[in-house]
């Protein structure tokens, strides 16, 4: 409970703290970084332009803390990525960036690509759908990385509002963390409990840290990163900044079930992997919901698999792209 206590005190923090944004760009210089923003799309028409246009303008042009902003889409089949090419990103299909090593849909595999794709010291993620969006979804993640050398990996929390209750400010995360995610990390990482969202989708990353870790391409990302960084380099790695509120669109139970499916994968794997648990037995792939058709009950599957990517730092082609020895 110490260590929380402590790493609360000195980890976490609140945009405001980094609301002088030529200061960080500033810091940035004197350290000789890139910063590079990604945002991960399918089907986001209705939010990418003005997100784009936010960033560029705040952070691109009035105040030069990102050097580098990218669109990667999974394969949009309405127009998100002819509006982010009107607004000025960059816009890649993530089946065209290391097109050797195939395409596989997920947001997973969209971060894994950003990391080839962009050139950046520090990558910036932020999800394509916050309807409330403002500089403070990058400066808020970037300016405790460009603070503390120590911190690697800084993650969002903020109020995720569905019915917003006058004077009460939510502590927790999503339905998701605080159901399934939250309990796992109380059984097994009781230190990981400190980090207030581990399933936001917003967060920045030094390179290094990213290179290093496979990446599960699908709903079991955002836990494995977790998972990899605090096996490797303990909870001082991170960092987590209150970005106050982010109000997007909310999914159904039944895409929650699904996603829970996926994080519990990945979850199990990273036990396993970790020597904290015998072999575990051969598991079922299919995930089993119901559906009511008035007296009639109807059983739907789906097979969901939390495939992985292998660490950026192990491809041929990243290696030579960015001057390393082969393996």
């Amino acid at each position: 409970m110490d260590s929380i206590n402590k790493w609360l005190s000195e980890n976490t923090f609140h945009h405001g703290q980094f609301w002088d944004i030529l200061k960080l760009v500033e810091i940035k210089r004197q350290k000789g970084l890139k910063i590079s923003l990604c945002i991960p799309t399918l089907n986001e028409e209705k939010t990418i332009g003005k997100e784009i246009v936010v960033f560029k303008s705040e952070l691109m042009d009035r105040y030069p803390l990102i050097d580098e902003f990218a669109v990667i889409d999974s394969g949009s089949t309405d127009r998100t990525m002819e509006v982010s090419r009107s607004y000025g990103a960059d816009t890649y299909f993530s089946g065209d960036i290391l097109p050797e090593h195939g395409f596989k849909r997920g947001k997973g595999e969209n971060l894994w690509k950003a990391i080839h794709q962009l050139k950046g010291d520090i990558i910036v993620y932020v999800d394509a759908d916050i309807k409330n969006i403002h500089p403070r979804f990058v400066t808020g993640l970037v300016g405790p990385l460009l603070w503390k050398d120590s911190i690697q990996y800084v993650k969002a929390f903020y109020d995720r509002p569905l019915a917003f209750s006058q004077g009460i400010r939510p502590s927790g995360g999503g339905r998701v963390t605080e159901i399934l995610v939250r309990p796992l990390f109380s059984l097994f990482f009781p230190e990981l409990t400190a980090l207030i969202q581990p399933l936001s989708g917003e967060y920045a990353v030094r390179r290094e840290v990213l290179e290093a870790m496979p990446f599960p391409i699908g709903y079991g990302v955002e836990t494995s990163h977790i998972l990899d960084v605090y096996h490797k380099w303990g909870l001082g790695a991170f960092g987590q900044t209150d970005l106050d509120q982010r109000v997007h669109r909310n999914q159904s139970t039944l895409s929650l079930g699904k996603m829970s499916f996926g994080i519990l994968q990945s979850f199990l794997r990273r036990i396993e992997s970790f020597g904290m648990v015998d072999k575990l037995p051969e598991m079922s792939n299919i995930f089993r919901q119901f559906q009511a058709h008035e007296s009639r009950y109807e059983q739907v599957t789906q097979e969901i698999i939390e495939e992985e990517r292998p660490p950026m730092s192990s491809i041929p082609q990243y290696r030579a792209l960015r001057g390393l020895p082969p393996l």
